[in-house]
């Protein structure tokens, strides 16, 4: 268990929520409503998660939650991308939302085999 304000991964999700609750701010159009709360809830649950697990001593638990995160990322993305197929956000923000997906997702999975080899 460290600090979890000292984890890059935690930087880049917590980066990933803040950038998607600005661009679901701007959502417009039909379901914006409902879309926006889905896409701003997924991404604020994968650095959440990623601390929850980091606070447990137990590297089944750190895995456990790392696996709610990479779900999370999932759905970040799934959302991210029917926003910008609707035109509800532009093409320059869902790239945005999608390569800062894309490299969390990453992190996550190369901290998985960190706890995995630690235990």
């Amino acid at each position: 268990m460290s600090d979890f304000k000292k984890l890059r991964v935690w930087n880049a999700a917590q980066q990933l929520a803040l950038d998607s609750h600005r661009i679901a701010n701007g959502l417009h159009g039909p379901g914006a409503v409902a879309l926006r709360d889905q896409l701003v809830r997924a991404a604020m649950s994968i650095p959440t998660n990623i601390v929850e697990g980091n606070a447990h001593e137990s590297p089944r638990e750190t895995l456990r939650f790392l696996g709610y995160a990479l779900a999370s990322t999932s759905e970040v993305e799934a959302h991210s991308r029917l926003a910008g197929s609707l035109k509800m956000i532009s093409e320059k923000d869902c790239r945005c939302l999608l390569d800062s997906v894309e490299a969390v997702r990453k992190m996550l999975y190369g901290f998985q085999k960190a706890v995995k080899n630690r235990s």
